[in-house]
């Protein structure tokens, strides 16, 4: 029944199988698990390549959060699902249906780990363009991941060519709290 939840199969190379084994890692006490599924950069043919990767991902990360969930796992685990930057809203170059990289208007979400369940936090204009209200800054997710994860941002600092650095830059962040529980 697990196996049917998360749509893996034994010994095939997934993203199904790999959030299985987050689960198993993340149950097995390891503190901080990565997972990634590639080709997600659709220059062109968006429906296919999207359609593609939906159908790999959706089912297992889905069930990654339920399994989190019913095994108790769940409020002490952050899962974060997101990229280093959106796509625009428009057709990229000559009419074809790609995307280009968009750094200006994104969406992340996380379950878990404190967070608040259902919390949306921003809106962007009627084109997905730009950020018309709460914007979060990446140096702000940041900030928030940190605090979840029990540290302060502004004492987590490295040296670096002889002067203290934060992991969240040097501009200000601050903790989201509007999304916390």
């Amino acid at each position: 029944h697990v196996l049917d939840l998360y749509g893996a199969e034994p010994g095939k190379r997934s993203f199904a199988n790999t959030c299985l084994m987050a689960r198993r890692l993340v149950e097995a006490g390891v503190r901080f698990v990565e997972i990634f599924h590639e080709a997600w950069d659709q220059h062109g043919d968006l429906v296919n390549g999207l359609t593609k990767n939906c159908q790999a991902t959706d089912q297992a990360a889905a069930a990654l959060v339920t399994d989190l969930k019913q095994r108790g796992l769940l409020d002490e685990t952050l899962v974060v699902w997101g990229g280093e930057f959106g796509r625009t809203p428009m057709v990229q170059g000559g009419g074809d249906d790609g995307r280009d990289h968009h750094p200006n208007a994104f969406t992340m979400w996380m379950a878990g780990g404190g967070m608040k369940p259902g919390a949306v936090l921003g809106e962007s204009d009627e084109l997905g363009f730009n950020v018309v209200r709460d914007a979060v800054h990446v140096r702000d997710l940041h900030a928030t991941i940190l605090h979840q994860l029990g540290f302060d941002h502004r004492r987590f600092t490295f040296k670096s060519q002889g002067l203290e650095q934060r992991l969240t830059g040097v501009e200000e962040a601050r903790v989201v709290r509007e999304i916390l529980s």
